[in-house]
Formats: C-alpha cells, sequence, structure tokens
C-alpha cells in the first residue's frame, strides 16, 4: 500500500503562482511513477504532470509552459509549481502514484481556486 498526502492548495488570484507538494509513504519501493491529476466541477479526471522514475515529465496540453513538476525520489515527493494561473485551473488537484505492478495510488485532493 501507498499513502499520498497533498498540501499547498488555496486561493489564488489570476495570473498569480502556487506550489503543491506530494509525499508519499509505505510501499514506496514499488512506485514507478508520481504526478498530479485535476478535476473540476463537471469534468472529468485531466492529467496535469506525471513524472517516471528516471524523470521523465509529461505534461497536460492545458498546463505546458505555465506549470512545472518536480520529483525528489530519495524523499519520495512530487511538487508542482504552477505559474500563471487561470480561472479555468480551478479544480481539486490530486496527487498520483502508479507502481510498477500497475496499480493507481491517490491522495484525497486539494482544491486550487482562481479567482479575483
Amino acid at each position: 500500500q501507498v499513502q499520498l498526502v497533498e498540501s499547498g492548495g488555496g486561493l489564488v488570484q489570476p495570473g498569480g503562482s502556487l506550489r503543491l507538494s506530494c509525499a508519499a509513504s509505505g510501499s514506496i519501493f514499488s512506485i514507478n511513477v508520481m504526478g498530479w491529476y485535476r478535476q473540476a466541477p463537471g469534468k472529468e479526471r485531466e492529467l496535469v504532470a506525471v513524472i517516471t522514475n528516471n524523470g521523465r515529465v509529461n505534461y497536460g496540453d492545458s498546463v505546458k509552459g505555465r506549470f512545472t513538476g518536480s520529483r525528489d525520489n530519495a524523499k519520495s515527493t512530487v511538487d508542482l509549481q504552477m505559474s500563471s494561473l487561470k480561472p479555468e485551473d480551478t479544480a481539486v488537484y490530486y496527487c498520483y502514484g502508479g507502481t510498477y505492478g500497475e496499480t493507481n495510488y491517490w491522495g484525497k485532493g486539494t482544491l486550487v481556486t482562481v479567482s479575483s
């Protein structure tokens, strides 16, 4: 089992920045991919950024050039630096962990609200 705990959500004005962090615990040796997904009201959950064990990052199209994902394997953490935030970035952001055995784990989510 893997536990994922997010932190760093909140209210930010359009054009602002915010940083999310996620810490993994439990069977961390089994984790291959870590990253972030988000779900806005009335919409499906979508990819934000995922990072493989060797550091390869895959971004969702809507956040490319604005968001930066990073991962610290030694600390079992994954961060998301969000810049140039837009109201449409408002969503619950979920930390994701995928294992080599293709089991998916999710955090409880942290709300990001972009509004003036």
